[in-house]
């Protein structure tokens, strides 16, 4: 699909948008409108089996994901958005590096609600921040099997009332392994599988 290829080509030099600069967020948006045009699968909540599983983000707007690269010492690494659908549950784990031996997890521990064929209500549950070594994270996989354990991290680990902190998505494009998505604050969410 050319307007994906080309969509894949304008992210790339983007650092997932810290480098973007206004005429790339102009074709990027512009590319993703293209792209949600075509979706090949207009009820991605129905498709749990392409839903499921663990994503990385190329390219968001968003201020909130944006704004961890400006922690002092550190630079933002990989973003992943982990989704298990049995249990309607999203992992949105982010890696930060900059300083020897203290690289570290910002996560966020979340449930999904579908609400209509497109959108999910997300409820925010639990935040881990931490150093990598001393949360034994390996891989998103074995990070959330930890989790799931129940397992309490050395780290700050803090349940989130969700009254207060919650949102939601709406899943506008979803292939094999491209999925964009558009959330309650206006932002952009370019994702590959990981």
């Amino acid at each position: 699909m050319l307007v994906k290829t080309q969509l894949l080509n304008v992210i790339a030099s983007t650092n997932r948008g810290l480098l973007a600069t206004e005429l790339d967020k102009q074709a990027i948006l512009a590319y993703v409108a293209n792209l949600e045009d075509q979706n090949p699968t207009p009820r991605p909540l129905e498709a749990s089996e392409m839903l499921d599983g663990d994503w990385r983000l190329l390219y968001t707007t968003s201020k909130g994901l944006l704004n961890i690269d400006r922690l002092p010492l550190y630079k933002l690494g990989q973003i992943y958005q982990c989704i298990r659908v049995n249990t309607n549950s999203v992992y949105n784990i982010a890696s930060v590096y900059g300083l020897p031996y203290l690289e570290g997890i910002i996560s966020v521990v979340a449930t999904f609600e579908p609400v209509s064929l497109t959108r999910v209500q997300v409820k925010f549950e639990r935040s881990i921040l931490g150093l990598s070594r001393l949360i034994d994270f390996k891989s998103p996989s074995s990070y959330i099997q930890q989790i799931e354990t129940g397992k309490k991290f050395t780290a700050i680990d803090f349940p989130i009332n969700s009254t207060n902190q919650q949102g939601w998505l709406d899943i506008t494009y979803i292939d094999n392994d491209l999925r964009i998505g558009r959330g309650n604050e206006g932002s952009v969410f370019v994702l590959t599988r990981a």
